[in-house]
């Protein structure tokens, strides 16, 4: 059952103040709030990127909990050895039976959608009880803002320029989610900082999975979305709104839309406030890629209802 505001409120504190992350930056907010999702001892294992070089500033840290820094490509598979010892050691009786260890992995978008994606579907395969978030600011932000396959169409970064040449990346981010549904694991799901209750309800069924469980958070980066630090929660709640990114989850196959937009809006209201895609409100070529962006969404939310059976 899923906690109520003050129940989460009175949640230990896994990752403290006084790290180093951005004013505004979507990634602490979203961390805290899946680590509300379990009250039993957790195991942290952290991919390379902007949650890690920020926490961990020698000499000092703001997790308090165990905690691994490891590469970029390698965070699925750490935390799956740490499963798979925590294991055998319980079957050696050298841990005790009854203890209930968590294991969470957190990697952003370029150490999960690209670098990180084969540790990823080995160790869901391989069928490890732990849970994967992807901190998703669709763009490797810790690197200098280069595209990932996270980036959406569109979007400028400085490896998908707008300028003459292109009008910023020029086709679709990748599905991470879907293809972590086709891994046939317990629980997958995606979510935003902006609606804790979505999240740290999804955390609570990711972590009591009994098995692989991959939640996707939409993280966004003022920094590299060239939005105000103080709109996050808004704006991660208009990508929601506009079904950029839509929220939804899939139990054991079984899938359900959590929100439905009263009215959903046009990817405008979500484009608009960025930095990252102002070109394309400046020519007809950019009408047109935000026509064809359009275009994209309403198909993938079309696809989706009809998954859920609410089509």
């Amino acid at each position: 059952m899923a906690k109520n505001l003050k129940q989460l409120s009175e949640s230990p504190v896994r990752l403290t103040g006084g790290h180093r992350l951005c004013p505004g930056c979507g990634e602490p907010i979203a961390v805290r709030q899946v680590l509300m999702g379990t009250d039993k001892p957790v195991l942290v294992a952290n991919a390379t990127g902007c949650l890690e070089v920020s926490t961990t500033i020698f000499p000092y840290t703001a997790w308090d909990v165990p905690w691994l820094h490891v590469a970029f490509e390698n965070a699925a598979a750490v935390i799956s050895g740490v499963e798979a010892m925590y294991a055998s050691l319980k079957k050696q009786g050298k841990i005790d039976a009854d203890a209930d260890y968590k294991f969470i992995a957190f990697g952003g978008d370029g150490g999960t959608y690209d670098i990180g994606l084969q540790a990823l579907s080995g160790a869901a395969e391989r069928g490890h009880d732990f849970v994967y978030v992807c901190l998703n600011n669709e763009a490797y932000m810790n690197t200098g803002v280069q595209r990932s396959s996270a980036t959406p169409m569109g979007a400028h970064t400085t490896t998908s320029p707008a300028g003459s040449v292109i009008p910023g990346k020029t086709m679709n981010r990748k599905d991470l989610t879907e293809i972590m549904v086709a891994h046939d694991i317990p629980y997958v799901a995606q979510s935003i900082p902006g609606r804790w209750r979505d999240l740290t309800s999804k955390a609570e069924k990711a972590f009591e999975a009994g098995g692989p469980a991959f939640i996707n958070v939409l993280a966004p980066c003022p920094l590299g979305w060239g939005c105000d630090g103080a709109l996050t929660v808004e704006m991660s709640m208009l990508a929601a709104d506009t079904c950029m990114w839509p929220l939804y989850e899939v139990e054991h196959g079984e899938y359900k839309v959590n929100y439905k937009p009263k009215e959903k809006k046009p990817i405008e209201e979500f484009l608009a406030p960025q930095a990252r895609f102002k070109h394309l409100f400046k020519s007809d070529e950019g009408e047109a890629v935000r026509a064809r962006m359009q275009e994209w969404v309403d198909m993938k939310w079309e696809t989706l209802l009809k998954k859920a059976g609410d089509a």
